[in-house]
């Protein structure tokens, strides 16, 4: 096998290697970056609702409260509220949801689907948790979740939802007296869950993947092209024009040709080094037809 095809297979070996580790590393890092900024995003959503119940809770529903007693708003309710902010914020930002998911709720749209049920009675399991992040398949593609659980901290809450004696009866009227009842202090009755869509971050850096890996891949056959050309002008050239000279002097042919070199790099050591040897071999046949 000629020299020029070995160092072709050496750099290909290297170059397959290479190509796969970096593909390996570079998609774990963009995944890893997709998915930290879909996690941020999940993050200021959820922190964006809470603000929300915040501020309905402390500047909305104290302005009501005379005509709460004669009149059920919902609105003035937090987790009302919030849900309807994320719910206008869905019409432009489909990726987005956010949802009050509860067990046993006033609203059945706060219902918990078999899914969230499991998230809530993963946080009643572990008091402790304060925070789950998870992925799950959906019928537009994979997303993720960030669940925070809706614990009772309030007794105020329990004028509501503690039995159906004590809830207010315009609040009855609106809801009926079959759920939303029952609930106890320090009870984790829910979770706060936003979800967001992973397939546009996800296709972001699959398309930041193929840029990078094509890139690579040209620079490779840039750099293999000059380094050919390279071996071949600096290397093979000359050492094929050495052989030859050498291979004629073994024959006998004395004249063939002559061993010079303007290059004072290893090449042009040999090509010397051998000029010196046919001077050597002339002389001493020479002395042998004398």
């Amino acid at each position: 096998m000629k020299l020029i095809w070995k160092f072709n297979l050496v750099l290909l070996g290297v170059f397959i290697v290479g190509f796969i580790a970096a593909g390996y590393v570079s998609k774990k890092m963009l995944m890893e970056s997709a998915r930290d900024e879909v996690l941020q995003h999940a993050r200021l959503m959820m922190e964006a609702a809470l603000a929300t119940r915040t501020y309905t809770n402390t500047q909305i529903k104290p302005l009501l409260v005379e005509q709460l007693k004669t009149e059920f708003i919902k609105q003035t309710i937090p987790a009302y509220a919030a849900t309807e902010q994320f719910n206008d914020l869905h019409k432009t930002y489909s990726d987005y949801t956010y949802k009050e998911a509860t067990l046993n709720p006033s609203n059945p749209r706060d219902r918990a689907s078999d899914w969230e049920a499991d998230v809530v009675q993963t946080f009643r399991g572990t008091p402790t948790t304060t925070e789950i992040i998870g992925e799950r398949d959906t019928p537009t593609g994979r997303a993720l979740y960030l669940a925070r659980p809706i614990q009772i901290k309030s007794a105020a809450c329990l004028e509501c939802h503690s039995t159906v004696d004590v809830a207010p009866k315009t609040m009855l009227d609106v809801y009926g007296n079959a759920n939303g009842f029952g609930w106890q202090m320090n009870e984790i009755i829910g979770a706060q869950i936003v979800s967001v869509a992973m397939n546009v971050p996800l296709e972001r850096s699959n398309r930041a993947l193929r840029t990078f890996l094509i890139s690579l891949a040209v620079i490779f056959i840039v750099t293999i092209v000059l380094l050919n050309a390279m071996l071949y002008t600096m290397v093979i050239r000359r050492v094929t024009r050495l052989a030859g000279i050498a291979d004629a002097v073994s024959l006998g042919n004395l004249e063939f040709g002559e061993f010079q070199s303007r290059s004072s790099d290893e090449i042009g050591t040999l090509t010397h080094a051998l000029g010196r040897m046919k001077t050597s071999l002339i002389q001493a046949m020479r002395m042998l037809d004398n």
